[in-house]
């Protein structure tokens, strides 16, 4: 079952990795224009998600990905923020 597992997350992780090290301010080569780093939050919002994603599964961890990404934003304070251990959708009561 854990292979299977690896089997789905790595084309994910894999474009997560991709856009890492072409596109990100963080991690790619504009990272030596940005020596404090661009995101607001750490880990940085594609590494939480690859993080999210291998830690939680594909669908759980897009949907953590997703709202850590709509949290930066220029209002955001910003900081620290990992990957929850266990992810529940909590219920109104």
């Amino acid at each position: 079952m854990n292979k299977i597992k690896s089997i789905i997350r790595w084309p994910f992780v894999s474009m997560i990795e991709l856009y890492q090290h072409t596109l990100s301010f963080d991690h790619g080569p504009m990272k030596e224009h940005f020596p404090n780093g661009y995101c607001r939050y750490t880990p940085s919002c594609s590494e939480y998600t690859k993080q999210a994603i291998i830690k939680q599964g594909v669908i759980k961890g897009i949907l953590l990905g997703s709202w850590r990404i709509m949290r930066c934003n220029p209002w955001s304070k910003g900081g620290h923020d990992e990957v929850p251990e266990k992810f529940t959708f909590k219920k109104n009561k």
